[in-house]
């Protein structure tokens, strides 16, 4: 693909915050290139700066964040830009979709009438046509009688219908991108399906490059092209979602997909195979790989060098660990020891 279809691009952000207890360093040098169509799937436990990075792409962190490197948006730096000329991008340019969508809804306006108001924040349309345009958008996310419902009150609609519904308002402007944090947070399976379907509707209506955050592999196991695993505030595993699921090169991925429940496994009688212990805390970061304390294959080299990342086995496919080459064709069960977990549970 040439340079003329990325999107977003994003080059060693940092985030940090300064706390009375220190600097906590919550991002630690994220790059990734987004083209136009494209489905980056960003993964890792809570903590692992997942949701900071998105928000510094969009602009929305505190005063006292302090923020460096580089996010281009077609070529345009948003790092350090006026506030009235990121006004102009988010929302309409790039949308996000948060986790909680009570958190973007007012609880006190109809839904076709907040719709609306994005559509008309971006474009110099009569009141009259945004709400078409809101009534055209939530049939759009199968919203059962939308004109009927574009008069409800949020409190009105289920969890997964607001989702819809905020998913409709992030479409409003046809982005260029859609940051989707979390979307799919205690919500249940069949509800999730939904939530996705209506996600991947409003990326091929748009055209838009979508960024998927989640802590869950198996959300976007069918929906991202490709996978950023985070840990510990940076990149940790970078590949197609074929390199990182059928050949992890990074322990702690290794670990996530053991840690994932299977109907084909569980028919066989497997049990997952939990990754151990707690993240790092940012505020202190060890020397050394920060993944070392929980990582069975860890070696001397691993408590004192952190890795970068490195070539691993495919093209793009990149991995920061010592001994990537040592997890060539090896299980979850064969690098993570077996525990009396619940075979219900996820990544401790």
């Amino acid at each position: 693909m040439s340079e003329r279809e990325i999107v977003l691009e994003v080059e060693d952000l940092t985030v940090s915050f300064p706390t009375e207890d220190g600097l906590v360093r919550a991002v630690r040098g994220v790059s990734y290139a987004l083209r136009r169509g494209e489905v980056l799937g960003i993964v890792g436990e809570s903590g692992s700066g997942k949701s900071v990075t998105s928000m510094a792409v969009m602009g929305l962190l505190p005063g006292s964040a302090k923020v460096g490197g580089s996010v281009r948006f077609r070529g345009r730096e948003l790092i350090g830009a006026r506030d009235k000329d990121l006004r102009a991008i988010r929302g309409g340019r790039i949308a996000m979709v948060f986790q909680d969508p009570m958190t973007s809804l007012n609880p006190v306006y109809p839904v076709g009438d907040q719709i609306a108001e994005a559509v008309r924040a971006h474009n110099d349309v009569s009141a009259a046509t945004a709400r078409e345009r809101a009534v055209e958008l939530l049939a759009m996310m199968q919203i059962p009688q939308p004109r009927e419902r574009a008069r409800d009150y949020p409190h009105e609609f289920s969890g997964g219908m607001r989702q819809r519904v905020v998913i409709a308002t992030a479409m409003a402007n046809d982005p260029d991108v859609i940051i989707a944090d979390e979307p799919t947070t205690a919500l249940d399976v069949t509800v999730q399906a939904q939530v996705l379907r209506a996600l991947e509707t409003a990326r091929e209506a748009t055209g838009a490059a979508m960024v998927l955050i989640t802590h869950d592999l198996g959300v976007v196991a069918g929906t991202a092209d490709r996978v950023l695993v985070m840990y510990a505030g940076r990149p940790v595993e970078l590949g197609s979602v074929e390199a990182i699921y059928y050949g992890p090169r990074m322990p702690y991925t290794l670990g996530l997909i053991g840690s994932l429940p299977r109907l084909d496994e569980a028919r066989r009688g497997e049990r997952l195979v939990p990754i151990t212990g707690s993240p790092p805390s940012l505020l202190d970061l060890p020397p050394g790989c920060p993944f070392a304390p929980r990582c069975p294959m860890r070696q001397e080299t691993c408590e004192t060098t952190e890795p970068g990342l490195l070539a691993a086995s495919a093209p793009g496919h990149l991995a920061a660990c010592h001994f990537s080459a040592d997890l060539e064709g090896r299980r979850p069960a064969d690098v993570f020891a077996r525990t009396s977990a619940d075979t219900t549970g996820g990544a401790r």
